[in-house]
């Protein structure tokens, strides 16, 4: 049946206005759709880009250490440092959380850097847990642990320095050390007597004691005391290709594992990084490890920790231990998370653990133990550690330190200012869409 002109033109309207509220409706779904996209992806913030001085820390990546982080970065972990003083530098604020001198030439605090290589505990310290200095900066093995600077000088003060470290060893276990670190060496295999007492006490209360293996370039061909004291963790350097350091580590039966030695970054007391090499930045990436250890499994003693270090190294030939590698390589992340049964005795304690070292070679009719005094197993050159620029300063490098400090960091830009600027343009282009589709409707219902 035939309709009038006006009715069939209602309805041609109407249908033409059905079709663009449809038309409208999915318009807007796929406007907002796209938008809720782009937002979960922008929501997760890039990572943040350090400046070059955190691209050298190699030993990060290469290592598992960078891995192991997603598991502990070493909190309530409490490292002593017994060396020539940690000083106050940006990357540890908040690091240091107690020391003393023993060498009567510091502070009460031991953050006063004294004796020949003063800058040596610094350097130690900000591998171990260095805070970073706001992203830029070095940042340690454990950078959330706590460290405890004993200030000791070599062959220099009122006290001799075996008895310096000796008490060294003392004031850190009365002072809730878990872990202590020495990078230093006697240049021989034996030590003195005052020492036996004072790692005994260690090891009676749980301690993990690190120690440098020594530097062949320094004189030191065969690995010295500490480092061949029955249970103690000793540490031989590597170079960049994990191969055995030819100028940085000396070679030993009593050798525990292996860890970079050669173009290390370290802080100076000026708050400079320098790039350095030896064992003595060996040892404190080793004790960093062993702090992640010991955050992830609490419930081990030090021990099992130790097993734990050793069963996960990587070996490096087919004698193991190997003169110089020891175990092997260290592997962060694989002593972070190995199944590895705990052990009952100090797997390093072989074939006698100290108290019985101590009861067969300290008879009263033995040999005088040397009496030669301990020196630091210092940098190479150990008067003045290699500078770290190796190319022409960018412009961010040429501003002075502390005003780089009041600038944004290029996380704010990546985390914050990118991510709004797209949530904006997106903002835009939904309020555009939503403009033109509510246009076309309105044409389409004058039509």
């Amino acid at each position: 049946m035939a309709q009038p002109a006006d009715s069939a033109r209602g309805q041609h309207a109407r249908r033409a206005r059905g079709r663009g509220r449809r038309a409208f409706g999915r318009r807007i779904g796929a406007i907002v759709a796209a938008a809720l996209t782009a937002s979960l992806v922008i929501a997760v913030p890039a990572p943040a880009r350090a400046d070059y001085v955190r691209d050298l820390e190699y030993w990060l990546d290469d290592y598992g250490i960078s891995d192991a982080w997603d598991i502990t970065r070493g909190a309530g972990q409490r490292i002593a440092v017994i060396d020539t003083g940690i000083a106050d530098v940006p990357e540890l604020r908040g690091a240091v959380v107690g020391g003393t001198d023993e060498s009567g030439l510091g502070s009460p605090d031991g953050r006063t850097p004294v004796g020949d290589g003063s800058e040596h505990g610094t350097l130690v310290g900000s591998i171990l847990a260095g805070r970073g200095d706001g992203g830029s900066g070095v940042i340690g093995v454990a950078p959330d642990a706590e460290l405890l600077s004993i200030s000791v000088a070599f062959g220099e003060g009122p006290v001799g320095t075996e008895d310096q470290i000796a008490n060294a060893v003392r004031w850190a276990v009365d002072n809730g050390a878990d872990i202590i670190n020495m990078s230093l060496t006697t240049n021989t295999l034996d030590w003195p007597t005052s020492w036996d007492d004072a790692f005994l006490y260690a090891f009676e209360h749980d301690v993990v004691i690190v120690a440098a293996a020594g530097n062949r370039g320094a004189g030191t061909a065969e690995v010295g005391a500490p480092a061949t004291i029955p249970g103690v963790v000793a540490v031989a350097g590597v170079d960049k290709d994990g191969d055995a350091s030819a100028d940085a580590s000396s070679q030993g039966i009593t050798l525990a594992v292996a860890a970079p030695s050669e173009q290390l970054i370290g802080i100076q007391p000026d708050g400079e990084p320098v790039y350095w090499s030896g064992t003595s930045g060996a040892a404190p990436i080793v004790a960093g490890i062993v702090a992640l250890i010991r955050a992830a499994h609490p419930e081990l003693d030090a021990n099992s920790v130790i097993q734990r270090l050793i069963a996960t190294a990587k070996p490096q030939s087919s004698t193991v231990p190997d003169p110089l590698y020891g175990y092997g390589l260290v592997d962060a992340d694989a002593a972070v998370r190995a199944d590895i049964a705990p052990v009952t005795s100090n797997p390093l304690a072989v074939p006698y653990d100290l108290a019985e070292w101590i009861r067969i070679y300290r008879r009263a009719d033995a040999a005088p133990a040397p009496t030669s005094s301990p020196t630091p197993e210092t940098v190479v050159p150990s008067a003045s550690p290699e500078a770290i620029p190796q190319r022409p300063p960018s412009l961010p490098e040429l501003i002075p330190r502390w005003l780089r400090s009041l600038i944004p960091h290029t996380s704010v830009l990546t985390d914050a200012v990118l991510p709004l600027g797209l949530l904006l343009g997106f903002g835009a282009f939904l309020a555009a869409g939503i403009v033109g589709t509510v246009r076309a409707a309105g044409r389409s219902r004058r039509r």
